[in-house]
């Protein structure tokens, strides 16, 4: 299937990659040169321009946004929507605030354009373990395009078999239709504030282990922990990875960002009535990481860096 990527980031990048391997036939533009000269070396096709994309793309066409959420996923559609014919289907893969999603996705149905904004999580790793990916929109679009979200995807091999769950369904293999427009993103939202609490409460535990008065080797502690424990995770898998090269973290500013979705978790929580404490402290313990950073926010800013490739500045 041809498919236009536009955005070769971190992950619009792999995306790209992975879905060659899998026998399809992506398109990719970036507006830095040597983001689409990386992937013409190994063999991707790249579009020198938005217009040439397009063109190289057949009716019913299929378009992948991997952008930065905000302004410029927002100038990319504007620029775009009015070249779309009906029938054509844009998939918004970045981490989108859920309302502007199903807003985008109303003004797409007016021209008859499908929009699917499509959660992704995997980060770095996404090329070789697969994408997660939560999608919302229309059912018939999700149809059209689900040779691409089988080839994203983890498969079943990825997991093992769920107790009690008889097996078949597309959420084993990895990828979800979760409801209409907005509903892919509002997933991926609260999927994030999960993993702002998950990553909080483990790196507190090394930090009390780090500072505590005994002499506990973390960086074992957390190799014996991947193994059996009921703690065991791919961000303790990455943490120990972190702390087998750097035990002390030295070299992880402990200033620990955040990207916008543990913040319109807690927003949402709050519009809801919904009690979230664990994830607002979460969120408000990296606002404090850039006043005084600690032991816990170097393994905070450790795991960023394994899962999702992000650098935070000494």
């Amino acid at each position: 299937m041809r498919i236009g990527i536009i955005g070769l980031g971190r992950m619009g990048g792999n995306i790209a990659r992975r879905l060659r391997q899998a026998g399809h036939h992506p398109v990719a533009f970036d507006q830095a040169a040597e983001a689409r000269a990386a992937l013409a070396a190994e063999g991707v096709e790249v579009a020198e321009s938005l217009a040439a994309l397009l063109a190289a793309l057949p009716w019913p066409r299929a378009l992948w946004l991997m952008l930065p959420a905000g302004e410029v996923t927002e100038t990319t559609l504007k620029i775009l929507l009015p070249t779309l014919s009906a029938g054509d289907t844009v998939v918004e893969g970045g981490n989108s605030f859920w309302k502007d999603s199903a807003r985008r996705a109303a003004a797409c149905a007016a021209r008859g354009v499908d929009y699917l904004d499509v959660g992704t999580s995997g980060g770095v790793w996404g090329l070789t373990r697969g994408y997660c990916l939560m999608i919302g929109g229309e059912a018939r679009a999700v149809e059209r395009l689900t040779p691409i979200f089988e080839a994203l995807a983890p498969g079943e091999a990825a997991a093992a078999p769920t107790p009690g769950r008889a097996p078949g369904g597309t959420a084993q293999r990895g990828w979800l239709h979760c409801g209409p427009s907005g509903a892919g993103h509002f997933t991926k939202m609260v999927h994030n504030g999960i993993e702002y609490g998950m990553m909080q409460a483990m790196a507190e535990g090394l930090d009390l282990l780090h500072e505590g008065p005994l002499p506990i080797p973390v960086a074992e502690v957390t190799e014996v922990w991947r193994r059996g424990s009921v703690v065991a995770s791919w961000l303790l898998d990455l943490t120990a990875q972190a702390l087998a090269a750097d035990p002390a973290l030295d070299g992880y500013s402990g200033h620990v960002a955040d990207s916008g979705e543990g913040r319109w978790t807690v927003d949402t929580a709050v519009e809801n009535a919904v009690p979230t404490p664990v994830l607002a402290a979460a969120l408000f313990a990296r606002f404090r990481s850039r006043r005084e950073a600690s032991f816990a926010d170097k393994a905070l800013s450790a795991m960023r860096k394994g899962f999702g490739g992000h650098l935070e500045p000494k």
